[in-house]
């Protein structure tokens, strides 16, 4: 049985690592607004937060993608003046209106290094990605404790059963503002 958080002891140090991506589109996908000081609040719980890493990926430098990347760059700059620490990395075009910017390894990478340095005791995966199983079990033989954080209908079947516990963000996301 897994256990929940509100079972862990409050003195617990936390590392969050999210995919801005991943989570923004639950978010749309539930007609939300992310009120991403919430998102930290809820994830945190209590316990000693190290760090917030949130993973972006840009618009490509191009003429044709120059208002959407200022866009993201202004949110960017929020997440950042609000105490966010940002990797981005640019993307690349995938078709007329869309763009691939993969950040899935920067922060498998981080995920490894970063529990390395800061030695948390809990790190919080805020993706439904399954591709972060793997990171996940590497994270949990190094005897960290691993949440994943999603929405459930978002959740990948391989990162629910890596993770040690699962936070679904879905009533948190359900406390937003309507996009409309």
């Amino acid at each position: 049985m897994k256990r929940t958080v509100t079972d862990l002891a409050p003195q617990r140090r936390v590392l969050i690592l999210v995919d801005e991506s991943n989570v923004t589109s639950a978010a749309k996908v539930t007609n939300r607004k992310l009120d991403w000081l919430k998102l930290r609040d809820h994830l945190v719980n209590g316990r000693e937060l190290l760090e917030m890493v949130v993973y972006v990926g840009l618009p490509p430098a191009m003429p044709e993608w120059q208002a959407e990347r200022d866009k993201k760059n202004k949110f960017v700059f929020w997440l950042r003046s609000n105490g966010f620490l940002v990797v981005s990395k640019d993307g690349s075009p995938a078709d007329e209106s869309h763009y691939k910017a993969n950040v899935d390894v920067l922060m498998a990478i981080d995920g490894v290094e970063l529990s390395t340095e800061m030695q948390p005791d809990v790190v919080i995966l805020v993706t439904g990605d399954a591709d972060f199983a793997e990171l996940a079990l590497r994270l949990r033989r190094r005897g960290i404790r691993v949440e994943a954080a999603s929405v459930a209908h978002t959740l990948g079947a391989g990162l629910k059963t890596s993770a040690n516990g699962i936070i679904d963000l879905g009533p948190l996301l359900a406390s937003f503002d309507s996009l409309a």
